[in-house]
Parts: C-alpha cells; sequence; structure tokens
C-alpha cells in the first residue's frame, strides 16, 4: 500500500513537472469553480426558496385579494401556489407582515397564524408541552413585536395558568409587554398602533382577554389604558377642530384678499380679518314637509314670479243628502220606567216634522316629503371686515408744477372710497364666502386711512434729495462751461499772440534778407568779390534746397507745409 501511495505520488509529481503554467493555472480555476459549485449547492438546497405566510391554505378569494394587495403596499413580493398557500421571500417579512395583518384584521379567522411554528415529537411530555408552547408562543410574540417598524426591542411575559375543574378557580392568562420605540418613533402615543399590538396578543394567546393586557414604555407608563387617554383624545380631537377652522380661514382669507388686491392693490388693501365658527358635533336631523302643489313651474327667465301653486288638489269626493218627513219618537227605555229625557225634548215628542242632512266627504292630497340626514361639521357663522383705504394725489399748479408745502415737503390731497364702491365690494365679499342672513353671518367693509407717515417722509426725502442732485449737477455743468470758455479764449488769445510773435519774426527776417540780397546785389553790380560766411552759404543752400524740392514735389512740400499749419 505504501509503495502505491508512493507511485502515486512520484507519477504526480512527474505529471505536475512536465506541465506548463498554463495548465497548472486552469486546473487550480477548475477545483476553485468545483468547490464553490458545492458550497452554492449545499446552501441554498438547504433551505427552501420562500417562506410560507400561514402554513395553510387560504380558499376565500376575497380575502386572499385583500392580503396580496396589503402585501403589495408595503412592496413585498408574494407567490400564491395552486393550493392557496401565500409565499413571500424570507422569514424575517413573513414575521413583519404577519404583524400587520393581524394589526388591521386581515387574517381570515380560520387561520391560526401560529400553527406554523407547532413541532410534533414522539418522547414529550404534557408537561413540556405546555412549557414548550408558552415560550415559543412568548418568543414568537416578542418577534412579530420586535418586527414592527417603530419597535427597537421588547420584553414579553406570558401567563398561562393551568386549568382548574371549576370555572371560577380558573386564573385568568395574563400578558404584559414593555416596549423600547425607536428614537423619532410616536407609538407609545398612537392609539391604533397600540392597538395593533394588543390584537396581535389576543390572536396570540388563547383565552386572554383585553383587560388582562398590559403594554408599557421604557418609563413604566401604561400605554394601552384606552380610558384614561380618552380626556387627551378629546384634546386632540379639539386641536384638530380647530385647525381645521384656521385651515378653512385662511382658504377663504386668500380667496377674498386676492380677489380685492387685484381690484384697489395691495397697498390699498393689506390684510381681511375672518372668523368662522363651526359646530363640531354630529347631529341626525328627521321630519317631514308639507309643501302645496306645484300645478305650473316658476319661468326663471322672467323676473317676477309666475308659478302657479294649490295648497291641496282633490282627488275624490263623496255627497251624501238625507231628507227625513214624520213624527218624531223620544225612546225612554223599558215599560214603566220614566224617561231621562229633559222637558224640552219630552214636549217635542210625537210632533210632526221634517229634516234634511247633506255631508260632503271629499279626498285631497299635498305634497309630502320625508327627510333624514345628519350634519356635521356644519358652518354657525361667518364674520369678515376688510379695510380699504382711499387713495393720496399729489397737487399741481396752473403750469404743471408740483405744489410744495412751507416746509418744502410735497402738498397731498386724500382722496376717499365712494360708498357705492364700498357697496360693491361688501357684495363682493358676501358672495365669495357664501352670505347667509338667516345664518347671523356678518360683512364690513370699511375706508379707514392708513398712516403713511413714514412713506411720505420717504417721498419727500427722496423728493428733495433728487432736487438737490438737479442743483448740483446744473451748477457742476455751468462750471465745466465757464472752465472751458475760459480755456477756449485764453487759447485763443495765445494762438493770437503766438500768429503776431511769428508775422513779426518773419517780418524782419524778410527785411534782413532784402536787406543782405540787396548789399550782394550792390556788390555784384559794382564787380565786387563777394565772401560769404559758412552760416550765409548754409542757408543758401537749404533755400536752394527747398525751392528746388518746392518744384519737383510741390504735394509733399503741401503737406509738410499744412502739417506745420496743424501743429501751430
Amino acid at each position: 500500500m505504501n509503495e502505491w501511495l508512493k507511485k502515486l505520488v512520484s507519477s504526480i509529481k512527474e505529471l505536475w513537472a512536465k506541465w506548463t503554467l498554463i495548465q497548472k493555472i486552469i486546473l487550480f480555476g477548475i477545483i476553485a469553480v468545483v468547490i464553490a459549485a458545492l458550497v452554492f449547492m449545499l446552501r441554498f438546497s438547504a433551505k427552501p426558496a420562500t417562506v410560507p405566510l400561514f402554513n395553510v391554505a387560504i380558499t376565500d378569494v376575497s380575502a386572499r385579494d385583500n392580503i396580496l394587495y396589503r402585501l403589495s403596499q408595503e412592496n413585498v413580493e408574494a407567490e400564491v401556489n395552486a393550493a392557496g398557500v401565500i409565499s413571500v421571500k424570507d422569514e424575517q417579512t413573513a414575521r413583519r407582515m404577519r404583524s400587520v395583518l393581524v394589526r388591521e384584521d386581515l387574517v381570515p379567522t380560520n387561520v391560526d397564524p401560529w400553527a406554523l411554528f407547532d413541532t410534533e415529537r414522539w418522547t414529550i411530555t404534557d408537561f413540556e408541552r405546555n412549557v414548550n408552547l408558552q415560550r415559543s408562543i412568548t418568543q414568537m410574540v416578542k418577534q412579530h413585536i420586535e418586527a414592527l417598524d417603530d419597535i427597537d426591542s421588547a420584553n414579553v411575559v406570558i401567563t398561562l395558568p393551568e386549568r382548574t375543574l371549576f370555572a371560577s378557580d380558573q386564573n385568568p392568562t395574563t400578558a404584559s409587554v414593555i416596549i423600547y420605540p425607536k428614537p423619532g418613533s410616536d407609538i407609545a402615543d398612537n392609539k391604533k398602533k397600540i392597538q395593533g399590538i394588543q390584537k396581535l396578543l389576543l390572536r396570540a394567546v388563547e383565552g386572554l382577554k383585553e383587560e388582562n393586557i398590559t403594554i408599557a414604555d421604557s418609563t413604566g407608563r401604561i400605554v394601552n389604558d384606552f380610558e384614561g387617554m380618552a380626556a387627551s383624545e378629546r384634546v386632540d380631537i379639539v386641536a384638530k377642530e380647530q385647525k381645521l377652522i384656521k385651515q378653512l380661514e385662511m382658504e377663504y382669507r386668500a380667496s377674498v384678499l386676492k380677489s380685492l388686491q387685484q381690484i384697489f392693490g395691495t397697498d390699498r388693501v393689506r390684510d381681511l380679518n375672518i372668523k368662522i365658527d363651526m359646530d363640531m358635533s354630529k347631529k341626525q336631523v328627521a321630519g317631514t314637509e308639507y309643501s302645496p302643489i306645484v300645478i305650473k313651474a316658476d319661468n326663471p327667465n322672467t323676473p317676477y314670479d309666475d308659478s302657479e301653486l294649490r295648497d291641496y288638489l282633490p282627488i275624490s269626493s263623496e255627497t251624501v243628502t238625507k231628507v227625513w218627513t214624520g213624527t218624531g219618537y223620544n225612546p225612554e227605555g223599558p215599560a214603566g220606567v220614566e224617561g231621562q229625557n229633559p222637558p224640552v225634548y219630552s214636549d217635542m215628542s210625537n210632533l210632526y216634522g221634517k229634516s234634511e242632512e247633506t255631508g260632503v266627504k271629499q279626498n285631497n292630497v299635498i305634497n309630502t316629503k320625508e327627510y333624514q340626514e345628519e350634519k356635521s361639521p356644519s358652518i354657525d357663522r361667518v364674520t369678515v371686515s376688510v379695510n380699504i383705504d382711499g387713495t393720496w394725489r399729489r397737487t399741481y399748479d396752473d403750469k404743471g408744477q408740483l405744489v410744495l408745502n412751507p416746509n418744502g415737503t410735497i402738498a397731498r390731497e386724500y382722496v376717499p372710497v365712494d360708498s357705492a364702491v364700498l357697496s360693491s365690494a361688501a357684495k363682493l365679499v358676501q358672495d365669495a364666502i357664501g352670505y347667509n342672513r338667516n345664518r347671523g353671518d356678518s360683512v364690513t367693509v370699511q375706508n379707514i386711512q392708513y398712516d403713511r407717515t413714514a412713506q411720505f417722509e420717504e417721498e419727500d426725502m427722496a423728493y428733495i434729495r433728487a432736487q438737490q442732485q438737479r442743483k448740483t449737477i446744473m451748477l457742476v455743468i455751468a462750471g465745466i462751461a465757464v472752465v472751458l470758455l475760459a480755456f477756449m479764449v485764453f487759447r485763443f488769445i495765445s494762438r493770437e499772440l503766438e500768429r503776431r510773435r511769428r508775422l513779426r519774426e518773419e517780418e524782419i527776417l524778410r527785411r534782413n534778407q532784402m536787406e543782405r540780397e540787396k548789399t550782394l546785389w550792390e556788390a555784384e553790380q559794382a564787380g565786387m568779390e563777394v565772401t560769404m560766411s559758412v552760416e550765409e552759404r548754409h542757408r543758401a543752400e537749404l533755400q536752394e534746397n527747398a525751392i528746388t524740392m518746392a518744384k519737383e514735389h510741390p504735394e509733399d512740400v503741401a503737406m509738410l507745409i499744412r502739417t506745420w499749419l496743424m501743429e501751430e
């Protein structure tokens, strides 16, 4: 055996040495894939893909649809097999949704939400069964409560007393729960959520009654004392009623105020006061109304009421006429017994007479309407008050200039709102709130001046500031104009002096040149040899060059002279 193992190991080593690097990598990859596949199969084959929500099939189609719809609201994917068993993805989701369904009474009566956790073993005693049942119920109730979104943790104690022969000696089943809410949760003050936990306990524990359930928070406050919470609930109801009234007042106020501000402007109608008295109690009213019969309905196109009404309408009548002629007979009882008739009737006995009796029996019909209605809530009274400011106009003189007061402020006059306009505005407000005089509604529209002192002071200061700025600008412009004029005069005088100085120098040069030329000419006429200085010779050469340049390029010389003149 050892030799065989040695040969096997040596052959593997030889084979391993012959393999290339790529073959070795492929071998390791195959081994890793096989191991991963085995782990995957062992993990997912050991537990089912889905967990049943209840261990029994729900045959009621409507109840099953309600449960599926509630699961879809919680974004929980559910499956229903052919037998009618509802399944969800995992155990935690199943516990959470069972709690939700129990809280909202969506679990059918034939379904036991805790039957899924029942276990059956052969070697177990009744005592162990009872202990396991109590522990199982306690643990599952704890898990269901902790599965709620608002609960961080919970402590549950359930007492299942032993059954006695006589019911009078039987101790009640009790349950006590301490809940630890998550931060920001309102479950301790939410009656509906606490009732959901209480219903969960009632469904989970057999024989448990509401009076034997105690639910407390981490501070020891009993949160399922619904009778003691009646006062606080009443306060909450009153707060909600007041909130509803305030919201209705805000809606009326926003609608009416927007309409008036669009007509008169936001500055003239700044606020509107509205008060609504509402009866939030529930009333059931029943009665019978009798109304006349309408023969002809009212024509809405006419300004008057042309309807024809009758108090009643005969449907049948009977007339009965009785005529009697003969002697009268006055019965007095048995023979030999004196009658009890008065003397005036006794004297009329056996007299001849005639009587006639006529009767008319008529059956009439009238409109009858029986009504029964429930009123809640209803508006008892609506009161509205609004102030509309008039307009302020600035005063102008005949020339169109503003009239100023002695203190320099702008003169203004107030134009009040016309009474007809106030009446129209009141009518507009009445129609907007559904005015009802019989209900005692009141609408008041007044014209009271707003205090615009601060506004007028700001406008006056702005006007005075604008006038001062205008005056300053005019003075600055005038100063600039004076400076420019002085500069122009100075420039003109300077140029004139410069021109005169240049003319004077040119005249001196011209005279000197003429004298020089005259001297040269006289010397030439006398045959004398004239000797010129270096400066005079240079000046003569420049002059000859300038004359030659002017003859050859007259345009360039003209441009040069024009440039000199512009610079001067």
